[in-house]
């Protein structure tokens, strides 16, 4: 019995060890289920909600360039309150300004509501990104970031494959207008309780005192040459996903009459497409060069608006709704690099200001999807391409190929 019982304690420490799965990390992963269902079964439907509460194609796309927006302002001072409060307190906050957003919605069911609702509610990916990526980096070893970040990725995608069947179903059963109120009452509640559970399992990791830190990684810009590159090709493919992205749902049940049901289980395909490549896609990236797998990420996002503009049908579109799960390919590897890229003892301030500059930019082209939905479908679908085209050529050719190194 004692055997059976050590050979089964190895094994889970083996396991443990495979997937870095440490308190603080399954707090974070805990959070991320939690709060990313409630999101899911409510955000994904705002383009259909604004629709039915008299918006049109130019509230929805400047909708979606809000959100472009404020993630980028919002992801430098989520890296800085990181560094400065600890990961714990930072995300606590970023839970209650979240929470202040949602009873907006819920009291007052009107356009504005929902613009003004959206500066909270939006916050909390951008805002806790920065924060959760340098819990990460700060716990795990060099060698294990890959597959933390995968594993994250891969959980965040649990509660975007379900929410939008939930909220498929609540739209379906209660109407356009009250299904979404009732799916922004479930995010409210999945909030509150996800506060409980990180203070019992959040651990701040002990800060570096600063005279251990390499002085020469304190002289370092927050974002080197080669994250720049990186940026570059980043930014033109978030281009070609954002111009179609708040488009998408209306393509698919306003022109192709697909059922909200239906428009979930296209976003399950697309989710559960992604987990099951990122465990696979992790443990090559931490043994080998990032670069490949970033370059195939950025392949599928620019491939999947074509491909969407000749799919008519619920069985082409799941064809394209695979390939958008595809997509995920190398997204963690993505943040695994920009991580590996960032100065010693600023990882979250650097990773905040990435997605500051990025976001920032890629606001504009988010508007600009409206811009070109409203000359036709077509119009919006190329032009998503062509940009997603360009942001892969030049990764191809300029990105950085940074080799792992073990370290424990």
């Amino acid at each position: 019995m004692n055997t059976e019982t050590t050979e089964n304690n190895s094994k889970l420490v083996r396991f443990i060890e495979f997937f870095g799965l440490k308190k603080s990390v399954v707090g974070v992963l805990g959070m991320c289920i939690l709060i990313g269902l409630g999101e899911k079964m409510a955000e994904r439907f705002l383009p259909i909600y604004l629709v039915a509460l008299g918006g049109g194609a130019y509230m929805v796309g400047l909708l979606n360039s809000l959100d472009n927006l404020l993630s980028a302002l919002y992801s430098f001072p989520g890296g800085w309150l990181a560094d400065r409060y600890g990961t714990k307190k930072s995300l606590m906050i970023f839970n209650l300004v979240a929470i202040s957003g949602y009873l907006l919605v819920i009291m007052i069911p009107s356009i504005w509501a929902v613009m003004l609702g959206s500066v909270l509610f939006i916050s909390w990916t951008s805002l806790s990104l920065p924060a959760t990526m340098g819990l990460i980096s700060e716990v795990l070893p060099k060698n294990k970031r890959t597959m933390g970040v995968s594993v994250h990725s891969l959980i965040r995608r649990i509660p975007m494959a379900l929410g939008p069947v939930i909220g498929g179903y609540l739209i379906t059963r209660y109407g356009e207008i009250e299904g979404v109120r009732y799916a922004f009452i479930s995010a409210l509640v999945m909030a509150l309780i996800s506060m409980i559970f990180q203070e019992i399992m959040i651990v701040e990791p002990e800060k570096k005192p600063m005279e251990k830190v390499d002085e020469s990684e304190s002289q370092k810009p927050l974002l080197g040459p080669e994250l720049k590159r990186l940026l570059v090709a980043d930014i033109l493919v978030r281009f070609c996903e954002q111009i179609p992205y708040p488009f998408v749902v209306l393509w698919c049940m306003n022109l192709n009459k697909v059922s909200g049901i239906e428009f979930g289980l296209l976003s399950t395909i697309e989710m559960t497409t992604a987990v099951l490549i990122y465990i696979p896609v992790a443990w090559l990236a931490d043994r080998g060069t990032k670069k490949p797998f970033v370059t195939m990420t950025f392949v599928f996002f620019t491939i999947f608006p074509l491909f969407l503009l000749y799919s008519k049908s619920f069985w082409m579109l799941s064809i394209a709704f695979f390939i958008r799960g595809l997509k995920e390919f190398g997204e963690p590897t993505r943040k695994a690099l920009i991580m590996d890229l960032a100065p010693e003892g600023r990882k979250a301030a650097a990773f905040g200001t990435y997605y500051l500059y990025r976001d920032i930019v890629v606001s504009v082209g988010a508007f600009s999807g409206a811009i070109l939905w409203e000359i036709s479908p077509q119009a919006n679908f190329i032009g998503a391409f062509i940009c997603g085209l360009i942001g892969t050529l030049w990764f191809f050719l300029r990105g950085t190929d940074l080799k792992n190194t073990k370290d424990c």
